[in-house]
C-alpha cells in the first residue's frame, strides 16, 4: 500500500468509529428522552402511545380527589380548551395546588388516563413553563376566534 492508500484507510476506519459511536449514544438516549406534550396534543393523538412523556398545563379547578390511602391523588390537567385526567401515587410537591402550573410524566395507560411517576409544580407565583405558556395563550387565542362570528364584507365598492 501506498502512504497515500494508509491515510485514506484510516480516515476511513476513523469515520466509522465515531459514526458507531453516535449510533450508540443515541440509542442509548432514544428511551430516556421525555418530550413535554399540552392536553389538547394528547387529545388529538400526537403524543406517543406507551412511552413516557411529559403533559403540562394547570391543575382544574375542583378536580382533586385523594384516596384513603393518602398517597394516590386524581386530578386534570388542562390547557384552557382540554384536560386530561392524571393518577399520581406519592407525595405531590408543596406547591401543587388547583388553577397552578404543572408539568407531569408518566404516560397513558389503556384506561386512557394520564398515569403520572413524577408531578412538578411551579416554584414561585410567576413561574409557568414556556411551553404550558405558550400552549394556554394558543389555546384561549383559539376560543376567542372560535367565540367571535367572522365578519360579513359588503362585497360592492363605494
Amino acid at each position: 500500500m501506498t502512504p497515500r492508500q494508509k491515510r485514506l484507510t484510516w480516515i476511513v476506519a476513523g469515520v466509522a468509529l465515531v459514526a458507531a459511536a453516535v449510533g450508540l449514544v443515541l440509542f442509548a438516549l432514544k428511551n430516556n428522552v421525555s418530550l413535554y406534550f399540552t392536553p389538547t396534543q394528547v387529545y388529538n393523538k400526537e403524543a406517543p402511545q406507551g412511552r413516557n412523556f411529559r403533559i403540562g398545563g394547570l391543575v382544574e379547578t375542583g378536580s382533586i380527589q385523594r384516596q384513603t390511602d393518602g398517597l394516590t391523588v386524581h386530578f386534570s390537567i388542562t390547557d384552557t380548551v382540554q384536560k386530561m385526567p392524571v393518577i399520581y401515587k406519592g407525595i405531590l410537591p408543596d406547591l401543587f395546588k388547583e388553577g397552578k402550573g404543572v408539568v407531569a410524566q408518566g404516560k397513558i395507560e389503556a384506561d386512557g388516563v394520564f398515569h403520572a411517576e413524577e408531578v412538578l409544580a411551579k416554584h414561585d407565583e410567576n413561574y409557568m413553563p414556556p411551553e404550558a405558556i405558550d400552549a394556554i395563550n394558543k389555546a384561549e387565542a383559539g376560543k376567542a376566534a372560535s367565540a367571535s362570528a367572522p365578519a360579513v364584507s359588503n362585497p360592492v365598492a363605494k
